[in-house]
């Protein structure tokens, strides 16, 4: 049996170590066959440093090491070129200084190995200019450059606008040198998370391709059904692979779905546990602090569309919550439709992995509950699972009763609706329930139905601005029965149809009245 590849980015060390490896050659053949300047956008953990150490090897003519690959009979291993590597993968860049410190470290190894002579002392563009040009001249053929992770000094700064613009101005002068020395350069691959417009670090070399949406390379990164079922074959027998789907699969970029190679290495060496491998690398807290600050409607993320210039750029000075979602990869295409004259994507979250992970940690950051979470947690599933509403009462009582009063402090979120729906969707969520926000019927919509296993919950939820309940019926659970809101999930033997109003008070900022039903089935 094949070793893992956890964490190595080398080609050389895989395939000499006998480690599994997925052949993306024929994606590499089909670029790297024609001059060309390319642009991917992948999330983080996807495998892009490998593919762009595979273009380096090609291009150097290490004929040896893809005997027996795609590429291995079709590619000329006589013709080799100056390959640049510029890597942002490692360390962090918090300034312009910090910047243009690590470049020159970058330009100056690049030339060493390549015996080329440059001046250290200039300026980054300067010394990057004549890099590429002394290379060429030197090796007599244009150079490559490739650029893996080149958005990260950006990202590094992107809770600091000022900052981040003062970094942008310092790789946009180091990036437009790749248009400049044009005529000295054969190929061009960058790698990144993001794409940010053309108005700002792309200006200077608006001749990238972008192949990230690209259904040729839908596959470039990540791993297929088919290469679990024959290059991972031995390693996941035994495992359901339907489970294995569910958890793990269903990134899209406009083609065949793929799984996250991290999540997949990661779930074999721990012995097939199912856990937020990939998530647990790293934690969006930047993203959080936009749900929070925006308002954000949790619930929406169901039912996002987007059209292409919102996904396929990024800029510092006006952060789209959608954008950075979808190119960190907590949401994915579901499908694309592009019958207005341009793509409308419809977006999801791509598998349970990112629901649950992603909704626990907002979770937390909404209600500073961290620390007791997994209590409540734990009643509120037994109590759902048992089909028992009112065990569930007295949980959710406690849950918001629990959140901070400073959580309100200098804000009226405890006056939205939206925000109640919020903190039980992430919840729900998070303890691996089926949620269906804005649960349409021909009368209107519930705003929320939670599904687990037999049992099925229909709910309503009202705010209101006293600290007591109005006398008489309670009017989420009257709303909920009025139109008919649980109809559709009647008439199934063995499921169990709960009817749950819930109203809360933006005074007392809980829960006041709890009212339920069964329906009959």
């Amino acid at each position: 049996m094949k070793y893992l590849p956890i964490g190595i980015s080398t080609l050389s060390s895989i395939l000499s170590e006998d480690m599994v490896y997925i052949d993306k050659t024929e994606h590499a053949y089909n670029l790297v066959k024609k001059m060309g300047r390319y642009f991917l956008s992948r999330p983080r953990r996807f495998g892009k440093s490998l593919f762009l150490d595979t273009l380096k090897e090609i291009f150097e003519g290490n004929s040896e090491l893809f005997r027996g690959l795609y590429i291995y009979d079709k590619w000329n291993w006589e013709k080799k070129y100056p390959v640049i590597k510029i890597d942002f993968v490692s360390g962090i860049i918090k300034n312009t200084e910090q910047l243009e410190v690590r470049v020159k470290y970058i330009l100056k190894s690049n030339a060493e190995r390549l015996g080329v002579d440059i001046d250290i002392n200039t300026d980054i563009a300067g010394i990057f200019t004549d890099l590429i040009k002394n290379a060429a001249e030197k090796y007599g053929t244009n150079a490559v450059v490739l650029v893996d992770e080149y958005d990260k000094p950006l990202l590094d700064n992107i809770e600091d606008p000022s900052a981040a613009a003062e970094v942008r101005e310092g790789l946009k002068n180091f990036y437009s040198v790749l248009k400049e020395q044009d005529k000295n350069i054969h190929f061009i691959f960058l790698t990144g998370v993001s794409k940010f417009s053309k108005v700002s670090i792309f200006s200077g070399i608006n001749n990238l391709k972008d192949i990230s949406l690209s259904p040729a390379y839908a596959t470039v990164c990540g791993y297929t059904q088919n290469d679990l079922e024959t290059e991972f074959a031995e390693h996941l027998t035994g495992v359901d692979r339907a489970q294995l789907r569910e958890w793990y699969n269903g990134y899209n970029f406009m083609g065949e779905p793929v799984y996250n190679p991290f999540d997949i290495l990661l779930f074999i060496s721990e012995n097939g546990s199912f856990r937020n491998y990939w998530f647990e690398t790293g934690t969006p807290t930047f993203l959080v602090k936009l749900f929070k600050k925006n308002r954000y409607f949790i619930p929406d993320m169901k039912n996002i569309e987007a059209d292409e210039s919102l996904l396929s750029t990024f800029d510092v000075d006006k952060i789209s919550l959608v954008t950075l979602l979808f190119q960190t990869g907590y949401l994915t295409i579901e499908s694309a439709d592009n019958s207005v004259g341009k793509f409308v994507y419809k977006l999801k979250i791509p598998n349970k992995e990112v629901s649950i992970a992603l909704n626990d940690v907002l979770f937390d950051n909404y209600t500073d509950l961290a620390e007791q979470k997994a209590k409540y947690q734990r009643e509120a599933w037994e109590a759902l699972r048992a089909g028992d509403p009112a065990a569930l009462e007295p949980v959710l009582k406690r849950l918001f009763s629990a959140i901070p009063w400073r959580n309100f402090t200098n804000n009226d979120l405890a006056d939205y609706e939206g925000y109640y729906a919020s903190v039980l969707y992430a919840f729900f969520s998070a303890i691996n329930c089926e949620i269906i926000p804005e649960d349409i019927n021909n009368h209107g919509q519930a705003d929320m139905t939670i599904k687990i296993e037999e049992c099925v919950y229909v709910t309503e939820i009202k705010v209101v601005d006293t600290e007591e309940p109005a006398e008489g019926s309670n009017s989420a659970l009257a709303q909920i029965i009025e139109r008919g809101y649980a109809a559709k999930y009647t008439g199934t033997p063995g499921r169990k149809v709960f009817q749950v109003g819930m109203v809360f008070s933006s005074v007392k900022r809980n829960l006041i009245q709890f009212g339920w039903n069964e329906t009959a089935n």
